[in-house]
């Protein structure tokens, strides 16, 4: 039987399912959250299938994976971006992205956090974004991701009694289907970005899980309440899309 259970939000594709995958290599059990089916299996594997932005079916999942498993991690990686400009954001995309970046992982965490406290142990993960530092067209993308610092920040302290850690890392321009619907693969655009990046290249994947994987670890448990930028040095200076 693993020693650990990670549950990975938006852990079918992209980042998520880089870091499922390793984990796995590692002997946690994983719990991959996402809208569609996996692409990939393992002995070791659950997945489900649930809308995060639907607030009742986060909770009728929640109540699930309370019940079902014992989860140790929680690591928050599904996200959306709905991008637009001010004169055309909404106040429904602040209302929805606050759901899926800040209301799920809420309603995720307080099913998970019986089992942590029993066992003095837990780790609390998500996926931010360099967008918090602001980025044109991310009205509400922008805020619900500053958001998760402030909760993350407000969770670590009161969970540190229990040997709980919460932390953020916040990633610049990787190479993600989310990335790729706003910047085409292979353009002229996405080349410039590149070159405008600090350390000279886009980011992959496996740069934002390898993180992951350190707040992951028991031994990190003096690293709490942090944010951790994955961005090529994008988040030093003056950097835009």
């Amino acid at each position: 039987m693993s020693e650990y259970t990670a549950l990975i939000t938006g852990g079918s594709k992209g980042i998520g399912k880089d870091l499922a995958l390793k984990l796995l290599d590692k002997g946690y059990k994983v719990i991959v959250v996402a809208r569609g089916k996996p692409g990939f299996s393992h002995e070791n594997l659950v997945s489900y299938e649930a809308d995060l932005l639907d607030m009742e079916a986060t909770s009728q999942l929640a109540e699930t994976v309370g019940r079902d498993h014992e989860v140790t991690h929680l690591v928050h990686n599904a996200g959306i971006i709905w991008p637009n400009l001010l004169e055309e954001a909404r106040a429904s995309d602040i209302t929805g992205l606050a759901q899926m970046h800040l209301g799920a992982p809420l309603t995720l965490l307080q099913a998970c956090l019986p089992t942590m406290k029993a066992r003095k142990f837990g780790r609390v993960m998500f996926n931010g974004s360099r967008a918090a530092l602001g980025v044109p067209t991310r009205t509400a993308y922008s805020a619900t991701k500053a958001g998760i610092i402030g909760m993350a920040r407000t969770w670590s302290l009161e969970l540190a009694q229990h040997g709980i850690t919460v932390n953020v890392v916040s990633p610049g321009p990787i190479q993600t289907d989310n990335f790729w619907d706003i910047i085409p693969k292979g353009s002229e655009r996405e080349a410039a970005l590149a070159e405008r990046i600090p350390v000279g290249r886009l980011g992959r994947v496996e740069d934002v899980s390898n993180a992951f994987l350190f707040f992951c670890d028991p031994a990190s448990g003096f690293v709490t309440g942090q944010t951790l930028y994955v961005c090529g040095g994008s988040s030093v200076g003056t950097f835009s899309l």
